[in-house]
């Protein structure tokens, strides 16, 4: 019991922090949809549908640090931070690279990227403005998010937790000023909403230089971040983090289809779609933040080589996962009242809302233990490739085709399209247990 007790509280250490930096990430989404809904239903549509690159550009960087997490917290747990060191440089190096490409694509064609998610002109316009405005964010997301990747295998969860809730804090205040026009600010609506992201990642990468300088971060080697010079170390970073990507792309290729589903079926069903969607991200901060401490935390023992160990936490891990995911639920049901009355949409769209958010509530269990099994446990031990076929296969070839079935062919209501794309989580448990049971995922691969 006291061993169970220790590893709760060990768990708890590594999750709160990152937890807590997820929920602030997720504030300023809120933030944004809560200011500019008080102008109109237009920009908060707009604004949602814009944010789906930031959304794409995420799945790069999680697989990249993802793939970091796998071979770094291992050697990390074995004492080997010189191998740590590289592997931090590797992952910038594709993560600046995939950054500056979002970053070019955003500024130069930001209308023709809203033509992918509606064909609404105004939505486009508006869109397409912010896009233009918050380009240069994404690059820097991704250098500070690497970096807060490492910490926090490197026992800095607090301190990249801190740097990002700083970073949030200013960016919703910014929001307030820039959005309505505060005292001496201009009233920008969606560009103001854009140039506070903007300063708030400018801000995120100074403050993560600065704890980089005086020592308090591992170091970023130049030196390694432009040469190969672990040809095997490199072939093994890919070997883990190609799986996740893909996984990340299908996953999030999917999760945006949702998106492009909705937005075909107007701007009600977008703006409603939109709110449940940020307050299950909020909730589900928790959800996330368990799975990235299970990687962080079994990662080590499966490091210093301790299989057992590992094999009575992942159990323990896995029924932890279900009763946060129903805890959660009860959360949003409990939430819902509010939303519906802080939220300032028309008749139809706050209809829509009121059944997505019960629908969010069932989903978050499934999602809450398939985040902690598929994104924790399974990467832990080098176990990256069936997350990717079970993802891609759930999402592509079941739920995807089913909700287009559903919206464009049957033409079936709002709420019942609505419904059937909540349908993925639970489609592959029974998938993801048989899985688990083969414990493919107990080893040591720092050897």
């Amino acid at each position: 019991m006291n061993s169970k007790k220790q590893l709760y509280r060990s768990l708890l250490m590594i999750v709160m922090p990152i937890a807590f930096q997820y929920l602030m990430a997720s504030l300023v989404t809120a933030s944004d949809a809560f200011m500019l809904g008080f102008l109109d239903q237009d920009s908060l549509s707009a604004v949602s549908l814009a944010g789906q690159i930031a959304f794409v550009f995420s799945l790069f960087y999680c697989a990249f640090t993802g793939g970091c997490s796998v071979l770094a917290a291992q050697h990390w747990g074995k004492g080997d931070r010189g191998t740590v060191e590289e592997i931090f440089a590797v992952t910038m190096r594709y993560t600046l690279l995939t950054g500056f490409f979002f970053t070019a694509a955003a500024y130069m064609i930001p209308e023709q990227i809203m033509l992918i998610f509606t064909r609404d002109p105004v939505l486009i316009r508006m869109g397409g403005e912010y896009l233009k405005t918050v380009a240069l964010s994404y690059v820097l997301t991704g250098f500070s998010q690497t970096c807060f990747g490492i910490m926090k295998i490197c026992d800095r969860a607090g301190l990249s937790s801190l740097i990002g809730s700083l970073s949030v804090v200013l960016n919703i205040a910014l929001n307030a000023l820039l959005i309505f026009g505060i005292g001496p600010f201009p009233r920008m609506g969606i560009a103001g909403a854009a140039i506070a992201t903007l300063i708030a990642r400018i801000f995120e990468a100074v403050f993560v230089l600065a704890m980089m300088y005086s020592g308090k971060c591992l170091p970023l080697r130049l030196n390694l971040m432009l040469q190969n010079r672990n040809q095997i170390l490199h072939r093994d970073y890919w070997k883990y983090s190609v799986p996740l990507l893909l996984n990340q792309l299908g996953w999030g290729g999917g999760v945006t289809m949702y998106s492009v589903i909705m937005g075909h079926l107007g701007t009600d069903a977008t703006a409603a779609n939109s709110i449940a969607g940020i307050v299950r991200s909020m909730i589900a901060s928790l959800c996330w933040g368990i799975a990235s401490g299970v990687s962080i935390l079994l990662g080590g023992m499966l490091g210093r080589g301790e299989l057992d160990e590992a094999k009575k936490a992942g159990g323990s891990f896995v029924r932890f996962s279900l009763w946060v995911g129903a805890g959660s639920g009860v959360v949003i049901l409990a939430l819902t009242p509010l939303v519906l009355r802080v939220t300032t949409l028309n008749g139809q769209a706050e209809y829509y809302l009121k059944y997505m958010m019960l629908m969010a509530a069932y989903y978050i269990i499934g999602n809450s233990l398939n985040s902690t099994v598929i994104g924790g446990i399974f990467p832990a031990g080098g176990d990256t490739r069936f997350g990717m076929i079970c993802d891609i296969v759930t999402l592509w070839c079941v739920v995807v085709p089913m909700g287009m079935l559903a919206a464009f062919v049957l033409k079936l209501p709002v709420l019942a399209v609505a419904f059937i794309l909540t349908l993925d989580e639970f489609v592959k448990i029974p998938a993801v247990y048989r899985h688990y049971m083969k414990f493919k995922w107990l080893r040591n691969i720092t050897t």
